[in-house]
């Protein structure tokens, strides 16, 4: 209960209370870091399921005191003591258990605290629950790098980072994402092409890591474009999603979604991060 108590107390979990009192809280979450992941799963779980009129999670009812007390029939973290991996098969017995309707609870809840223990395989049989699986199912990843997980499972999740009060998309080099996402903002084209091209000179900066940036950068604006049809999202970047919606008309920032999207899956294949950096800054440059 420490654990939880200490977490309860930071902006995070400030956050993951205000998605929960929306109706937007994800039923796929990353908690990545050096924090607590293991607390701020739990505290996850317990707005999941918790019963209070006033703020969710409550800590305190029957249903909370349950998660915390590990004995919630809806709420399984998933383990495989046997093996030093998460075999196959328990991802498996996990699918075919996440298709049987709660017991008790407002939803199925698989806690994975140990994503390092995850292997690819073991990961693709969860990529379609993930993606396709019953409304009433939820997944929350403990990893220390979100690198541990998939690209594809990544794509599906909302991820946070826990520890120092920090609170961010955590997919890798968000924060190259946002500074991109504050200069399309600003609507200067030239400003664009120097940022792009001044990654290519980091010696870490990979085909991996634009893709990365791709997909946080278009999650920023896909947020900013449905704000502009009155949709509410549950958005780590939301000032920064309002100071695009601001900036540039819908028409736009469509584009730019689809520029992202498209330059994501380029970095799928074998080409060189200097070529598809050069590509993304010639057709950013094109619409501001």
């Amino acid at each position: 209960m420490d654990g939880i108590e200490r977490f309860s107390n930071t902006a995070l979990a400030a956050q993951l209370r205000d998605a929960a009192a929306r109706g937007t809280l994800s039923h796929a979450v990353i908690f990545c870091g050096e924090g607590d992941l293991v607390s701020a799963a739990l505290y996850t779980a317990c707005a999941m399921q918790c019963v209070s009129d006033g703020e969710k999670p409550c800590c305190v009812c029957t249903q909370c005191r349950k998660v915390l007390g590990g004995i919630h029939p809806d709420v399984t973290t998933v383990r495989d003591d046997e093996h030093k991996e998460i075999a196959v098969d328990i991802v498996r017995e996990m699918r075919a258990d996440a298709f049987i309707i709660p017991n008790e609870g407002r939803r199925k809840v698989y806690i994975f605290d140990d994503c390092d223990r995850l292997n690819p395989r073991a990961q693709n049989v969860l990529l379609k629950l993930v993606e396709e699986g019953p409304s009433y199912a939820s997944f929350l990843f403990c990893a220390r790098n979100s690198s541990a997980l998939l690209r594809t499972i990544r794509s599906r999740c909302v991820s946070f980072r826990v520890g120092e009060e920090a609170v961010c998309a955590a997919r890798e080099d968000d924060g190259s994402a946002a500074a991109l996402c504050r200069l399309l903002a600003a609507g200067k084209s030239a400003d664009v092409t120097a940022f792009l091209f001044a990654l290519e000179s980091e010696k870490t900066f990979t085909r991996e890591s634009l893709g990365a940036l791709c997909a946080a950068a278009r999650e920023i604006v896909c947020t900013a474009l449905f704000s502009l049809y009155g949709a509410a999202f549950p958005a780590q970047d939301a000032a920064l999603a309002a100071e695009l919606a601001r900036a540039l008309p819908a028409k736009t920032l469509s584009a730019i979604a689809d520029i992202l999207a498209a330059q994501e899956r380029l970095c799928t294949y074998n080409v060189g991060v200097g070529h598809a950096l050069g590509s993304l800054a010639v057709e950013l440059e094109g619409l501001l």
